[in-house]
């Protein structure tokens, strides 16, 4: 298991700097969002195959890519698609469904040609509040034979590249916790191709634990985000968890943090995926309220490593 990093915080820099204080943090992978908003490539380039230059430069700083990533494009597969999402793209719901799956499978042909494994992204939801047991008890599960209708041909084209699709649950996707995980697997057919990128804040978020994620997901996990979610108990008892506005809004009954600095449990939760075989990367992110975009970065690189195992498992010796 190995750390890897989220980019984000370091668009500010060239590609070439950007990589260089990734390897000052003493990182070799990242993962690389290939949807809008990365200032670093051209999608459609890379997606032709022209790839030699980012290659190269990958190259020079030994760094690798432990997935590529489509959050913000996929969002539209399934939804919401009113006006909230006409900045991602504009149109009717069913040219912003295209468009997401077109944007996936894009993502596809770019892992393939970088010789990257896992896609990382969202696939959305027509209405999270639909969890919800009114007006209509079976609200969730109306959305099911348009959740397989769309992703499946997806995941088609994902594995025919030898490609799998990490799908991050998280409030506002069809996928948010550990039964709706599960539940997917069945509605797909346990798809070779369908998994998870397991985000202990976001399932915080959702009252999950993420150690009981790791376990009951076994073997369906592709990728792992380390980042940290902090319930602020007396902003909490007023807010909730699920508060609305700005996300670095003070009085939040919940932020996301770097870890160490939340309330997820990283020893057992690292505990929990190497014993259930989890031996990929663990790619961090920083969208914390407090530390500035790098300060961040290395205050959690400098709290992670210790905690990963190093070298092989043996078998006991006492």
């Amino acid at each position: 298991m190995r750390l890897s990093l989220c980019p984000q915080p370091l668009y500010r820099h060239s590609l070439d700097d950007a990589l260089a204080r990734v390897r000052e943090l003493g990182v070799d992978h990242i993962e690389l969002p290939v949807d809008g908003g990365n200032p670093w490539i051209d999608p459609g380039a890379l997606a032709d195959g022209n790839c030699d230059d980012l290659l190269a430069v990958l190259a020079k700083h030994e760094v690798r890519l432990s997935a590529v990533s489509v959050h913000q494009e996929g969002q539209l597969l399934l939804g919401p698609h009113h006006a909230d999402t006409d900045p991602v793209c504009s149109g009717t719901p069913e040219e912003k469904s295209a468009f997401a799956a077109g944007r996936i499978r894009r993502a596809g042909r770019i892992a393939k040609n970088l010789g990257v494994e896992v896609v990382v992204g969202f696939v959305g939801c027509e209405d999270y509040s639909r969890w919800f047991p009114w007006p209509d008890a079976s609200g969730w599960e109306s959305m099911l034979p348009v959740f397989r209708e769309r992703v499946l041909p997806v995941l088609d084209d994902l594995g025919e590249s030898g490609v799998k699709f990490a799908h991050e649950p998280h409030p506002k996707q069809i996928v948010y916790n550990t039964e709706t995980a599960l539940e997917s697997l069945e509605v797909l057919d346990n798809h070779s191709s369908w998994g998870f990128n397991l985000d202990p804040a976001n399932l915080l978020l959702a009252g999950v634990d993420p150690v009981v994620f790791a376990s009951e997901l076994a073997g369906h996990v592709f990728h792992v985000h380390a980042k940290d979610g902090e319930i602020v108990a007396h902003h909490a008892r007023r807010s909730g968890l699920l508060a609305h506005g700005a996300w670095d809004r003070p009085d939040r009954g919940f932020r996301f943090r770097i870890a160490g600095w939340g309330d997820v449990p990283w020893k057992r939760l690292i505990t929990e995926l190497v014993v259930t075989g989890y031996g990929g990367l663990v790619a961090i992110e920083n969208e914390d309220p407090v530390f500035a975009p790098e300060d961040g970065l290395q205050k959690a690189v400098d709290f992670l490593r210790p905690l990963l195992p190093e070298g092989e498992r043996q078998k006991p010796w006492w």
